[in-house]
């Protein structure tokens, strides 16, 4: 049975792929580097430290801790303009809502707290989440499964001190958009539901998605005991 539900963020909760790719297109073009869709895409999963190097090695250029941070605030800044409209997917909020009544939510996104941060303040959604994970809690991103195990280790840390039962990584469900993604949960030993909002239902499928769907607006509470509850 189903008793903890993790949320990856970009991708998932918010609509903002392309936001950030054209936020890093536009600060990256500063230090003549271009980045397009294909590099993007297949930098999925990965902490925007660890995207930043990437792209400065590809280029053939050096990054000094300096470049990265600056690359990073000026991303940030630029991001958070184009996000004025806070564009979360359709459904995500009365999904959100509704799960969180239900099972204990976490948060698994490898991106930074800044931005996490932000959204949730605006959206009004930290009263529904139990614990987070940000790229600041783990040294190693998405495919690998550091950041779930973390996930899973903070909220048994939350329940031990409520004085419930830990979970077992067989109870959670992870909620993904990204094959990296999906891969951290499943090597973690968790439950996948894959969300085509960035990648196609084959790609989700092919990295081992249990269940895959076209949105979350089409999910409730009661559909994911259904769904996964029969499951082990």
């Amino acid at each position: 049975m189903i008793k903890a539900i993790f949320f990856d963020f970009n991708g998932v909760i918010i609509d903002d792929e392309l936001i950030q790719m054209n936020a890093y297109k536009e600060v990256l073009k500063d230090y003549e580097i271009e980045l397009n869709e294909e590099l993007y895409m297949a930098a999925l999963g990965m902490d925007d430290k660890t995207f930043v190097r990437a792209m400065f090695d590809k280029s053939k250029k050096t990054a000094s801790e300096e470049i990265v941070e600056g690359v990073l605030l000026a991303k940030t800044e630029l991001h958070r303009k184009m996000i004025e409209d806070l564009p979360l997917f359709p459904g995500v909020l009365n999904f959100l809502n509704a799960a969180a009544r239900r099972f204990s939510l976490g948060l698994v996104s490898m991106a930074n707290m800044m931005e996490v941060g932000y959204v949730f303040e605006r959206a009004k959604l930290s009263p529904l989440f139990s614990v987070l994970v940000t790229a600041e809690d783990v040294s190693v991103c998405k495919p690998a499964p550091d950041c779930y195990r973390r996930g899973l280790e903070k909220l048994n840390e939350k329940r031990q001190s409520e004085r419930f039962l830990p979970l077992l990584p067989s109870e959670c469900l992870a909620i993904e958009d990204s094959p990296p993604g999906i891969q951290s949960a499943r090597v973690a030993g968790m439950h996948t539901l894959g969300v085509t909002n960035t990648v196609t239902e084959d790609a989700l499928r092919a990295v081992g998605a249990e269940v895959v769907t076209h949105s979350l607006a089409d999910w409730t509470a009661d559909s994911v005991e259904l769904v996964f509850g029969r499951m082990h």
